[in-house]
């Protein structure tokens, strides 16, 4: 890599800095005051609330990464062209098509900072935020939950857990068996389970109900063994949002929900979105080439990044109506996820090549 490269990598970098700057505080506030909606005098305190935005800062940089990609290639080259060194460069023999090539170096160097801050800081600190979100908001009426928090099959077996409690043991368990014709064979509601890591749950307070010879047979226990159709994942994890899961735990999760006979098509979108981001951040930061070389003698970089603020954000409007149409009408999850950011690289190269041509 020679010095002219490494040149244009650095302002590349300033130009990503300075549009991180600009964004991460914007979002922040909006997310702050977004969670300042669910306070309580007696919950969810304020202090709780800053918390947790605080440490969903990493998912917002993840989540924002195509953005700031565009706006920092605006940014970096853009101040480039003002001072004319992007003129000096392409005189001294550098191209159009290697300048683009630079950018898709710094590109990837991003892309593996934001998988790896996604990995492992990003997806965990997200969790933590949402557990302690979770327990204070247990306190108040704003914790309830008005729906199962986790279902399972197997065969002809269903089972609903209403909760978790504050050991995450399992709260209002709810047990159906059917027969080969689909009539109900027996009916299990425990009040509360205790776990094993061998997968056996250990019932309280049972009551059981069975149909034989068209009669209803009700018996009670105050303790009963039961095989968990919840195996290899850890129960917590199970009632965590789509987005707050890692690559590893997406790929674990679906496999649980395919091998249980569940939906899984929402977190393989959430799986696939993640694969498909660094295509579409390589796609945005060439898309801040037509941007620097259209209007080359331009005194300020003012209408570029307004442009680009309207470009982004049809980008990630269109990208999302896509992502809820495909889960909606059950559209193949890797043409749904991928199509968006490999058709806007196609278009990102397309103009590349045209103005490598013109110029």
């Amino acid at each position: 890599m020679n010095i002219f490269s490494r040149y244009l990598i650095r302002n590349l970098f300033i130009g990503f800095a300075a549009a991180a700057g600009l964004l991460i505080p914007l979002f922040t506030t909006f997310n702050l005051i977004n969670e300042l909606e669910d306070v309580t005098p007696n919950g969810y305190h304020w202090t709780q609330a800053l918390l947790v935005v605080l440490m969903t800062l990493p998912r917002s940089l993840v989540d924002l990464g195509p953005f700031i990609a565009l706006l920092g290639g605006i940014v970096g080259l853009g101040q480039l062209s003002k001072t004319l060194e992007l003129t000096a460069m392409r005189t001294a023999g550098f191209s159009i098509f290697r300048i683009a090539l630079v950018t898709l170096y710094a590109g990837l160097f991003i892309n593996l900072s934001l998988g790896a801050l996604d990995e492992w800081v990003a997806s965990p600190m997200q969790q933590q935020a949402q557990e302690l979100k979770e327990t204070a908001l247990a306190k108040t009426n704003k914790g309830a939950d008005s729906g199962n928090a986790l279902w399972a099959r197997s065969g002809k077996e269903f089972v609903t857990v209403k909760s978790l409690d504050k050991q995450n043991q399992p709260v209002g368990i709810e047990i159906f068996r059917y027969k080969s014709d689909l009539a109900l064979e027996s009916y299990v509601y425990a009040e509360k389970a205790t776990t094993a890591n061998n997968g056996l749950w250990t019932l309280h307070q049972v009551m059981q109900k069975q149909w034989k010879n068209k009669k209803e047979v009700v018996q009670t226990y105050d303790n009963l063994p039961w095989q968990s159709l919840f195996s290899g994942m850890n129960l917590k994890s199970l009632t965590l949002p789509a987005d707050n899961f890692s690559i590893k735990q997406l790929k674990q999760y679906i496999h649980y929900l395919q091998s249980s006979e569940q939906p899984s098509n929402e977190y393989q979108i959430a799986l696939w979105q993640k694969l498909g981001r660094p295509i579409l951040v390589l796609a945005m930061i060439l898309l801040a080439i037509p941007f620097t070389f259209s209007i080359p003698r331009a005194p300020g970089m003012g209408s570029r990044l307004a442009i680009g603020v309207i470009v982004g954000l049809l980008t990630y409007i269109i990208y999302q109506i896509m992502l809820n149409l495909g889960l909606l009408f059950s559209f193949n999850v890797k043409l749904t996820t991928l199509a968006p950011p490999i058709l806007l690289l196609m278009l990102s190269l397309a103009l590349v090549h045209r103005f490598n041509k013109q110029h």
